[in-house]
Protein backbone atom coordinates (compact mmCIF):
# COMPACT_ATOMS: atom_id res chain seq x y z
CA UNK A 1 0.00 0.00 0.00
CA UNK A 2 2.80 2.45 0.94
CA UNK A 3 4.64 1.73 -2.30
CA UNK A 4 1.46 2.36 -4.27
CA UNK A 5 0.90 5.72 -2.52
CA UNK A 6 4.48 6.80 -3.22
CA UNK A 7 4.11 5.80 -6.86
CA UNK A 8 0.90 7.80 -7.07
CA UNK A 9 2.60 10.94 -5.75
CA UNK A 10 5.40 10.61 -8.30
CA UNK A 11 2.90 10.34 -11.13
CA UNK A 12 0.97 13.47 -10.13
CA UNK A 13 3.51 15.86 -11.68
CA UNK A 14 3.17 14.06 -15.00
CA UNK A 15 -0.62 14.35 -14.72
CA UNK A 16 -0.33 18.07 -14.12
CA UNK A 17 1.39 18.49 -17.47
CA UNK A 18 -1.58 16.88 -19.16
CA UNK A 19 -3.86 19.14 -17.12
CA UNK A 20 -2.25 22.22 -18.63
CA UNK A 21 -2.92 20.84 -22.08
CA UNK A 22 -6.62 20.32 -21.45
CA UNK A 23 -7.09 23.92 -20.24
CA UNK A 24 -8.93 25.35 -17.33
CA UNK A 25 -12.16 25.81 -19.24
CA UNK A 26 -12.68 22.05 -19.38
CA UNK A 27 -12.76 21.87 -15.65
CA UNK A 28 -15.93 23.90 -15.42
CA UNK A 29 -17.70 22.68 -18.50
CA UNK A 30 -20.58 20.25 -18.39
CA UNK A 31 -19.20 17.16 -20.08
CA UNK A 32 -21.39 14.54 -21.67
CA UNK A 33 -20.72 10.87 -21.05
CA UNK A 34 -19.02 10.68 -24.42
CA UNK A 35 -16.73 13.54 -23.40
CA UNK A 36 -15.80 11.68 -20.24
CA UNK A 37 -14.82 8.61 -22.19
CA UNK A 38 -12.65 10.69 -24.52
CA UNK A 39 -10.98 12.41 -21.58
CA UNK A 40 -10.29 9.08 -19.88
CA UNK A 41 -8.62 7.88 -23.07
CA UNK A 42 -5.87 10.45 -22.63
CA UNK A 43 -5.56 9.58 -18.94
CA UNK A 44 -6.99 12.78 -17.51
CA UNK A 45 -10.66 13.47 -16.86
CA UNK A 46 -10.91 17.21 -16.38
CA UNK A 47 -14.05 16.83 -14.28
CA UNK A 48 -12.20 14.86 -11.59
CA UNK A 49 -9.21 17.12 -11.01
CA UNK A 50 -8.35 17.22 -7.33
CA UNK A 51 -5.92 18.94 -4.99
CA UNK A 52 -3.47 16.09 -5.47
CA UNK A 53 -3.22 17.25 -9.08
CA UNK A 54 -3.50 20.98 -8.62
CA UNK A 55 -0.99 21.35 -5.82
CA UNK A 56 1.83 21.46 -8.35
CA UNK A 57 0.46 24.60 -9.98
CA UNK A 58 -1.68 27.62 -9.35
CA UNK A 59 -5.21 27.20 -8.09
CA UNK A 60 -7.96 28.78 -10.07
CA UNK A 61 -9.00 32.02 -8.42
CA UNK A 62 -12.57 32.71 -7.40
CA UNK A 63 -14.60 34.12 -10.31
CA UNK A 64 -15.17 37.85 -10.74
CA UNK A 65 -18.95 37.86 -10.97
CA UNK A 66 -21.85 40.01 -9.88
CA UNK A 67 -23.89 36.91 -9.05
CA UNK A 68 -24.34 36.24 -5.33
CA UNK A 69 -22.14 33.63 -3.67
CA UNK A 70 -23.91 31.45 -1.11
CA UNK A 71 -21.91 29.43 1.42
CA UNK A 72 -23.73 27.52 4.15
CA UNK A 73 -26.49 30.06 4.59
CA UNK A 74 -24.30 33.17 4.15
CA UNK A 75 -24.49 35.47 1.12
CA UNK A 76 -21.36 37.14 -0.26
CA UNK A 77 -20.49 39.55 -3.06
CA UNK A 78 -17.63 38.12 -5.11
CA UNK A 79 -16.61 41.59 -6.35
CA UNK A 80 -16.39 43.20 -2.92
CA UNK A 81 -16.00 40.37 -0.42
CA UNK A 82 -13.52 37.95 -1.93
CA UNK A 83 -11.34 37.94 1.18
CA UNK A 84 -14.39 37.25 3.34
CA UNK A 85 -15.39 34.37 1.06
CA UNK A 86 -11.95 32.77 1.27
CA UNK A 87 -11.84 33.30 5.04
CA UNK A 88 -15.19 31.57 5.41
CA UNK A 89 -14.12 28.63 3.24
CA UNK A 90 -10.78 28.34 5.04
CA UNK A 91 -12.57 28.18 8.39
CA UNK A 92 -14.46 25.01 7.41
CA UNK A 93 -12.84 21.79 8.62
CA UNK A 94 -11.14 20.05 5.69
CA UNK A 95 -10.68 16.32 6.15
CA UNK A 96 -8.67 14.53 3.47
CA UNK A 97 -7.01 11.21 2.86
CA UNK A 98 -4.32 10.49 5.46
CA UNK A 99 -1.46 8.02 5.60
CA UNK A 100 0.70 6.41 8.27
CA UNK A 101 -2.01 6.31 10.93
CA UNK A 102 -2.60 3.43 13.31
CA UNK A 103 -3.82 0.29 11.49
CA UNK A 104 -7.60 0.20 11.43
CA UNK A 105 -8.77 -2.69 13.57
CA UNK A 106 -5.17 -3.36 14.64
CA UNK A 107 -4.16 -5.12 11.44
CA UNK A 108 -6.02 -3.19 8.76
CA UNK A 109 -4.99 -0.37 6.38
CA UNK A 110 -2.84 2.55 7.55
CA UNK A 111 -4.13 4.88 4.83
CA UNK A 112 -7.55 5.55 3.37
CA UNK A 113 -6.25 6.76 0.01
CA UNK A 114 -8.48 5.49 -2.78
CA UNK A 115 -11.45 4.39 -0.66
CA UNK A 116 -12.12 6.87 2.16
CA UNK A 117 -13.36 9.97 0.30
CA UNK A 118 -17.01 9.62 1.31
CA UNK A 119 -15.99 8.86 4.89
CA UNK A 120 -13.97 12.09 4.90
CA UNK A 121 -16.95 13.99 3.47
CA UNK A 122 -19.03 12.59 6.31
CA UNK A 123 -16.45 13.89 8.74
CA UNK A 124 -16.60 17.33 7.13
CA UNK A 125 -20.37 17.71 7.29
CA UNK A 126 -20.45 16.53 10.91
CA UNK A 127 -17.42 18.69 11.70
CA UNK A 128 -19.38 21.71 10.47
CA UNK A 129 -22.22 20.73 12.80
CA UNK A 130 -19.82 20.59 15.75
CA UNK A 131 -18.38 23.99 14.84
CA UNK A 132 -21.90 25.46 14.77
CA UNK A 133 -22.71 23.68 18.02
CA UNK A 134 -19.70 24.80 20.04
CA UNK A 135 -18.21 27.81 18.22
CA UNK A 136 -21.03 29.27 16.13
CA UNK A 137 -21.47 29.69 12.37
CA UNK A 138 -19.57 33.00 12.33
CA UNK A 139 -16.44 31.58 13.98
CA UNK A 140 -13.28 32.07 11.90
CA UNK A 141 -10.00 30.19 11.94
CA UNK A 142 -6.71 32.10 11.78
CA UNK A 143 -3.44 30.35 11.21
CA UNK A 144 -0.88 30.46 13.99
CA UNK A 145 -3.22 31.71 16.71
CA UNK A 146 -3.84 29.81 19.94
CA UNK A 147 -7.21 28.17 19.49
CA UNK A 148 -10.14 27.85 21.87
CA UNK A 149 -10.52 24.69 23.91
CA UNK A 150 -13.78 23.86 22.15
CA UNK A 151 -12.00 23.92 18.79
CA UNK A 152 -9.25 21.62 20.05
CA UNK A 153 -11.86 19.19 21.38
CA UNK A 154 -13.61 19.21 18.00
CA UNK A 155 -10.38 18.40 16.14
CA UNK A 156 -9.52 15.67 18.62
CA UNK A 157 -12.85 14.02 17.83
CA UNK A 158 -11.64 13.43 14.26
CA UNK A 159 -7.95 12.63 14.76
CA UNK A 160 -7.01 9.38 13.02
CA UNK A 161 -6.82 7.10 16.03
CA UNK A 162 -9.12 4.42 17.33
CA UNK A 163 -10.35 6.25 20.45
CA UNK A 164 -11.54 9.44 18.69
CA UNK A 165 -15.30 9.65 18.38
CA UNK A 166 -15.46 10.26 14.63
CA UNK A 167 -12.08 9.00 13.41
CA UNK A 168 -11.64 7.09 10.17
CA UNK A 169 -11.12 4.06 12.43
CA UNK A 170 -14.49 4.42 14.14
CA UNK A 171 -16.37 5.12 10.91
CA UNK A 172 -14.79 2.21 9.05
CA UNK A 173 -15.37 -0.25 11.87
CA UNK A 174 -18.92 0.92 12.57
CA UNK A 175 -19.60 0.54 8.84
CA UNK A 176 -19.08 -3.20 9.17
CA UNK A 177 -22.43 -3.29 10.94
CA UNK A 178 -23.94 -1.57 7.89
CA UNK A 179 -22.61 -4.31 5.61
CA UNK A 180 -19.50 -2.43 4.47
CA UNK A 181 -16.15 -4.11 4.95
CA UNK A 182 -13.14 -1.99 5.91
CA UNK A 183 -11.73 -0.42 2.78
CA UNK A 184 -15.02 -0.56 0.88
CA UNK A 185 -16.52 2.56 -0.68
CA UNK A 186 -19.47 4.14 1.15
CA UNK A 187 -22.52 5.88 -0.26
CA UNK A 188 -24.06 9.00 1.32
CA UNK A 189 -26.78 7.02 3.10
CA UNK A 190 -24.32 4.56 4.64
CA UNK A 191 -22.05 7.25 6.05
CA UNK A 192 -25.11 9.09 7.42
CA UNK A 193 -26.26 5.95 9.24
CA UNK A 194 -22.78 5.39 10.67
CA UNK A 195 -22.51 8.98 11.93
CA UNK A 196 -25.89 8.60 13.59
CA UNK A 197 -24.63 5.61 15.56
CA UNK A 198 -21.30 7.21 16.52
CA UNK A 199 -22.96 10.40 17.78
CA UNK A 200 -24.67 8.39 20.50
CA UNK A 201 -21.30 7.97 22.22
CA UNK A 202 -20.42 11.69 22.08
CA UNK A 203 -21.42 12.77 25.59
CA UNK A 204 -19.82 16.19 25.12
CA UNK A 205 -21.78 17.41 22.12
CA UNK A 206 -25.01 15.55 22.98
CA UNK A 207 -26.26 15.75 19.42
CA UNK A 208 -29.30 14.09 17.97
CA UNK A 209 -28.29 12.87 14.52
CA UNK A 210 -31.45 11.97 12.65
CA UNK A 211 -31.40 10.33 9.22
CA UNK A 212 -34.69 11.03 7.45
CA UNK A 213 -35.58 8.13 5.19
CA UNK A 214 -38.27 7.74 2.53
CA UNK A 215 -37.65 11.30 1.30
CA UNK A 216 -39.75 12.34 4.30
CA UNK A 217 -38.99 14.53 7.32
CA UNK A 218 -41.44 13.90 10.17
CA UNK A 219 -41.69 16.87 12.55
CA UNK A 220 -43.29 14.90 15.38
CA UNK A 221 -40.52 12.28 15.29
CA UNK A 222 -37.74 14.88 15.43
CA UNK A 223 -39.29 16.79 18.32
CA UNK A 224 -39.68 13.57 20.27
CA UNK A 225 -35.96 12.86 19.78
CA UNK A 226 -34.74 16.38 20.53
CA UNK A 227 -37.02 16.96 23.52
CA UNK A 228 -36.74 13.70 25.46
CA UNK A 229 -38.48 15.25 28.46
CA UNK A 230 -41.72 14.82 26.51
CA UNK A 231 -41.29 11.08 27.06
CA UNK A 232 -39.04 10.89 30.08
CA UNK A 233 -40.06 13.80 32.25
CA UNK A 234 -36.96 15.87 31.54
CA UNK A 235 -34.40 13.33 32.71
CA UNK A 236 -31.87 13.69 29.95
CA UNK A 237 -28.79 15.05 31.69
CA UNK A 238 -25.83 12.97 32.78
CA UNK A 239 -25.23 12.19 36.44
CA UNK A 240 -24.01 15.28 38.30
CA UNK A 241 -20.37 15.39 39.24
CA UNK A 242 -19.33 12.91 36.58
CA UNK A 243 -15.95 13.85 35.13
CA UNK A 244 -14.88 11.99 32.02
CA UNK A 245 -12.25 12.58 29.38
CA UNK A 246 -13.14 13.57 25.85
CA UNK A 247 -10.38 12.74 23.38
CA UNK A 248 -7.75 13.67 25.94
CA UNK A 249 -9.58 16.80 27.22
CA UNK A 250 -11.63 17.04 30.42
CA UNK A 251 -15.33 17.27 29.75
CA UNK A 252 -17.50 19.83 31.44
CA UNK A 253 -15.84 23.19 30.80
CA UNK A 254 -17.38 23.47 27.35
CA UNK A 255 -20.63 21.62 28.01
CA UNK A 256 -23.89 23.51 28.13
CA UNK A 257 -25.93 23.76 31.30
CA UNK A 258 -28.15 20.79 32.07
CA UNK A 259 -31.21 23.04 32.05
CA UNK A 260 -30.58 24.06 28.44
CA UNK A 261 -29.90 20.50 27.36
CA UNK A 262 -33.24 19.46 28.87
CA UNK A 263 -35.12 21.84 26.59
CA UNK A 264 -33.72 20.82 23.20
CA UNK A 265 -30.92 18.53 22.14
CA UNK A 266 -29.14 20.08 19.10
CA UNK A 267 -30.25 18.42 15.88
CA UNK A 268 -28.16 17.26 12.94
CA UNK A 269 -30.64 16.35 10.21
CA UNK A 270 -29.28 14.26 7.35
CA UNK A 271 -31.56 13.55 4.40
CA UNK A 272 -30.35 10.93 1.87
CA UNK A 273 -31.84 11.69 -1.53
CA UNK A 274 -31.70 10.50 -5.09
CA UNK A 275 -32.42 13.34 -7.49
CA UNK A 276 -32.52 11.35 -10.70
CA UNK A 277 -31.44 8.07 -12.23
CA UNK A 278 -27.98 8.37 -13.79
CA UNK A 279 -27.93 12.19 -13.89
CA UNK A 280 -29.48 14.85 -11.70
CA UNK A 281 -32.99 15.82 -12.76
CA UNK A 282 -32.80 19.50 -13.66
CA UNK A 283 -36.16 20.08 -11.94
CA UNK A 284 -34.33 19.75 -8.60
CA UNK A 285 -31.52 22.20 -9.34
CA UNK A 286 -33.16 25.39 -8.09
CA UNK A 287 -34.40 23.63 -4.95
CA UNK A 288 -30.92 22.31 -4.28
CA UNK A 289 -29.52 25.82 -4.58
CA UNK A 290 -32.10 27.07 -2.11
CA UNK A 291 -30.85 24.57 0.47
CA UNK A 292 -27.47 26.31 0.55
CA UNK A 293 -29.27 29.58 1.29
CA UNK A 294 -30.93 28.31 4.47
CA UNK A 295 -29.20 29.52 7.68
CA UNK A 296 -29.41 25.95 9.03
CA UNK A 297 -27.48 24.50 6.07
CA UNK A 298 -24.63 22.06 6.70
CA UNK A 299 -24.10 21.52 2.99
CA UNK A 300 -24.34 18.36 0.94
CA UNK A 301 -22.22 15.23 0.66
CA UNK A 302 -22.18 13.51 -2.71
CA UNK A 303 -20.03 13.96 -5.75
CA UNK A 304 -19.56 12.87 -9.30
CA UNK A 305 -18.35 9.65 -10.90
CA UNK A 306 -15.10 8.47 -9.30
CA UNK A 307 -15.04 10.96 -6.41
CA UNK A 308 -17.01 12.21 -3.41
CA UNK A 309 -17.02 15.85 -2.32
CA UNK A 310 -18.38 18.08 0.43
CA UNK A 311 -20.47 20.80 -1.19
CA UNK A 312 -20.73 24.00 0.84
CA UNK A 313 -22.40 26.45 -1.56
CA UNK A 314 -22.82 27.72 -5.07
CA UNK A 315 -22.24 30.65 -7.40
CA UNK A 316 -24.21 30.88 -10.63
CA UNK A 317 -24.46 27.36 -12.03
CA UNK A 318 -21.38 26.09 -10.19
CA UNK A 319 -21.25 24.25 -6.89
CA UNK A 320 -18.50 25.14 -4.43
CA UNK A 321 -16.91 22.19 -2.67
CA UNK A 322 -14.07 20.91 -0.53
CA UNK A 323 -12.20 17.99 -2.06
CA UNK A 324 -10.85 15.19 0.17
CA UNK A 325 -8.68 13.68 -2.57
CA UNK A 326 -5.24 14.62 -1.37
CA UNK A 327 -3.13 12.41 0.87
CA UNK A 328 -1.53 14.04 3.90
CA UNK A 329 0.46 12.52 6.78
CA UNK A 330 -1.48 11.73 9.92
CA UNK A 331 -1.08 14.13 12.83
CA UNK A 332 -0.79 13.75 16.57
CA UNK A 333 -1.61 16.28 19.32
CA UNK A 334 1.36 18.16 20.78
CA UNK A 335 2.47 17.77 24.39
CA UNK A 336 0.51 20.89 25.35
CA UNK A 337 -2.68 19.42 23.87
CA UNK A 338 -2.69 21.68 20.82
CA UNK A 339 -3.22 20.05 17.42
CA UNK A 340 -1.13 20.99 14.35
CA UNK A 341 -4.17 22.20 12.46
CA UNK A 342 -2.86 23.87 9.30
CA UNK A 343 -3.62 20.77 7.24
CA UNK A 344 -7.22 20.70 8.47
CA UNK A 345 -8.12 23.92 6.67
CA UNK A 346 -8.17 24.52 2.90
CA UNK A 347 -6.02 27.64 2.44
CA UNK A 348 -6.55 28.14 -1.28
CA UNK A 349 -9.62 28.89 -3.41
CA UNK A 350 -12.14 26.05 -3.26
CA UNK A 351 -12.95 23.81 -6.19
CA UNK A 352 -16.04 24.34 -8.33
CA UNK A 353 -18.04 22.16 -10.69
CA UNK A 354 -21.11 22.62 -12.85
CA UNK A 355 -24.19 21.64 -10.89
CA UNK A 356 -25.36 19.32 -13.69
CA UNK A 357 -22.27 17.17 -13.12
CA UNK A 358 -23.49 16.26 -9.64
CA UNK A 359 -24.28 12.58 -9.18
CA UNK A 360 -27.97 12.24 -8.21
CA UNK A 361 -27.22 10.32 -4.98
CA UNK A 362 -26.60 12.86 -2.20
CA UNK A 363 -27.29 13.55 1.46
CA UNK A 364 -28.28 17.07 2.50
CA UNK A 365 -27.48 18.23 6.03
CA UNK A 366 -29.01 20.81 8.37
CA UNK A 367 -28.25 21.89 11.93
CA UNK A 368 -30.80 23.26 14.39
CA UNK A 369 -29.33 24.19 17.75
CA UNK A 370 -32.67 25.21 19.25
CA UNK A 371 -36.32 24.38 18.77
CA UNK A 372 -36.88 27.86 17.34
CA UNK A 373 -34.25 27.19 14.68
CA UNK A 374 -35.98 23.94 13.75
CA UNK A 375 -39.38 25.65 13.58
CA UNK A 376 -37.83 28.32 11.37
CA UNK A 377 -36.33 25.62 9.12
CA UNK A 378 -39.77 23.99 8.77
CA UNK A 379 -41.32 27.31 7.82
CA UNK A 380 -38.67 27.97 5.19
CA UNK A 381 -38.97 24.47 3.72
CA UNK A 382 -42.74 24.79 3.41
CA UNK A 383 -42.29 28.15 1.75
CA UNK A 384 -39.87 26.59 -0.74
CA UNK A 385 -42.36 23.83 -1.50
CA UNK A 386 -44.87 26.43 -2.63
CA UNK A 387 -42.50 28.18 -5.01
CA UNK A 388 -42.68 27.64 -8.72
CA UNK A 389 -39.72 26.69 -10.85
CA UNK A 390 -38.43 23.85 -8.72
CA UNK A 391 -39.43 20.37 -7.58
CA UNK A 392 -39.32 19.64 -3.83
CA UNK A 393 -36.49 17.24 -2.97
CA UNK A 394 -38.27 15.79 0.06
CA UNK A 395 -41.58 15.97 1.92
CA UNK A 396 -42.11 17.66 5.28
CA UNK A 397 -45.01 16.23 7.31
CA UNK A 398 -46.34 16.81 10.82
CA UNK A 399 -46.75 13.17 11.82
CA UNK A 400 -45.48 9.85 10.58
CA UNK A 401 -47.36 8.49 7.55
CA UNK A 402 -49.25 5.24 7.98
CA UNK A 403 -46.58 3.44 5.97
CA UNK A 404 -43.12 4.90 6.58
CA UNK A 405 -41.64 3.54 3.37
CA UNK A 406 -43.76 4.95 0.55
CA UNK A 407 -43.61 3.06 -2.71
CA UNK A 408 -45.05 6.12 -4.45
CA UNK A 409 -42.19 8.31 -3.21
CA UNK A 410 -39.45 5.82 -3.99
CA UNK A 411 -41.04 4.60 -7.23
CA UNK A 412 -39.85 1.08 -6.47
CA UNK A 413 -41.64 -2.25 -6.65
CA UNK A 414 -42.89 -3.60 -3.30
CA UNK A 415 -41.19 -6.97 -3.71
CA UNK A 416 -38.29 -6.18 -1.35
CA UNK A 417 -38.25 -5.74 2.40
CA UNK A 418 -38.05 -2.13 3.59
CA UNK A 419 -34.37 -2.39 4.50
CA UNK A 420 -33.43 -4.05 1.22
CA UNK A 421 -35.38 -1.47 -0.72
CA UNK A 422 -33.76 1.48 1.06
CA UNK A 423 -30.29 0.05 0.61
CA UNK A 424 -30.81 -0.57 -3.11
CA UNK A 425 -32.32 2.87 -3.57
CA UNK A 426 -30.03 5.15 -1.61
CA UNK A 427 -26.74 3.28 -1.93
CA UNK A 428 -27.10 2.41 -5.61
CA UNK A 429 -24.48 5.08 -6.17
CA UNK A 430 -21.93 2.45 -5.14
CA UNK A 431 -22.20 1.25 -8.72
CA UNK A 432 -21.58 4.76 -10.06
CA UNK A 433 -18.70 5.72 -7.77
CA UNK A 434 -15.58 3.71 -8.34
CA UNK A 435 -12.49 3.43 -6.16
CA UNK A 436 -9.82 5.79 -7.44
CA UNK A 437 -6.99 3.94 -9.08
CA UNK A 438 -3.63 4.36 -7.36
Amino acid sequence: MQAAIKSQEEEEQQKFGRFLATGRACRRARLSKQDRVQSAAVGMDATTLTYDTLRFGEFEDFPETSEPVWILGKEFNALKEKDEILSDVTSRLWFTYRKNFQPIGGTGPTSDTGWGCMLRCGQMILGQALVCRHLGRDWRWQEGQKQREEYISILNAFIDKKDSYYSIHQIAQMGVGEGKSIGQWYGPNTVAQVLKKLAMFDSWSRLVVHVAMDNTVVIEEIKRLCMPWLDYGGACAAEPGAASELNGCLEGACALAEEEMALWKPLVLLIPLRLGLSDINEAYIETLKQCFMLPQSLGVIGGKPNSAHYFIGYVGEELIYLDPHTTQPSTEPCDDGQVPDETYHCQHPPCRMHICELDPSIAAGFFCKTEDEFDDWCTRIRRLSCRRGGLPMFELVDSQPSHMVSVDVLNLTPDFSDSDRLERFFDSEDEEFEILSL
